[in-house]
């Protein structure tokens, strides 16, 4: 999973710096697509349930799932970017939200408690902490902002699959749920709205923007419980 978190780490970073006014979301596919095959990966996200890319795309009021096509960026969006991949079986999945140039200070703001609000998770993903914790930390560092949290769509764990039980919401009391054990390993991802916690699945299927057209951010890493604690796995 070490491997598969690395793979991911790099797509990010092919695409960030793809990632300018005047590129669309189909060419951050094509450079996420060459980064896998470069490393030997697979994606996956390609053909998942049918879906068509291997990065979703996701500027300004979408939520998670944009699939990447002709939109142009602009200066000022904001774009956020999910991706996994697969190496000898094991999955590593990770997101974050990037400006595109010059962005409002309260997109950034947004951005940035997105981020802290994961950090403050992972914080929490200690041996005998409960499941419940990690979802109380995002929670109160977004709400405390003003930020509302997205609660149809939620972190999960992560292994052989890309999607296992138990799922990780990003809100709710603290001290619930099972104890976190070393060898458990989750993808944390918070969706922070800067408006309401309202969304809406546009008809493709996949895309879900923010009910009130307000921005949204997203941001995810796959974190290993370890006895020494957190090891973020989808970092560089």
């Amino acid at each position: 999973m070490r491997r598969a978190g690395k793979v991911v780490a790099e797509m990010h970073e092919a695409c960030r710096e793809a990632a300018k006014p005047g590129a669309t979301t189909a060419d951050l596919d094509r450079v996420a697509r060459e980064v896998l095959e470069r490393r030997g990966a697979r994606s996956n996200f390609l053909n998942y349930h049918g879906y068509p890319a291997v990065i979703c795309t996701s500027p300004n009021s979408v939520i998670v799932h944009g699939i990447p096509g002709d939109y142009v960026l602009e200066e000022g969006d904001i774009l956020s970017i999910d991706c996994g991949a697969i190496i000898e079986g094991y999955h590593g999945d990770a997101a974050f939200t990037m400006p595109i140039g010059q962005v409002s200070k309260a997109a950034q703001r947004l951005i940035d408690v997105t981020e802290r609000s994961l950090w403050a998770a992972i914080d929490e993903m200690e041996d005998g902490n409960r499941l419940s914790d990690i979802g109380h930390a995002v929670q109160t560092v977004a709400e405390a902002a003003g930020f509302s949290i997205v609660r149809e769509y939620v972190g999960h764990a992560i292994g052989t699959a890309m999607h296992e039980e138990p799922q990780v919401p990003n809100y709710g009391p603290p001290g619930r749920g099972p104890k976190l054990r070393p060898g458990m390993v989750f993808a944390v991802e918070p969706m922070v709205n800067a408006g309401g916690p309202g969304t809406r699945l546009l008809d493709d299927g996949w895309t879900v923007v923010t009910a009130d057209g307000s921005l949204s951010c997203h941001a995810e890493h796959t974190i290993a419980i370890t006895d020494n604690g957190p090891e973020v796995l989808t970092l560089p």
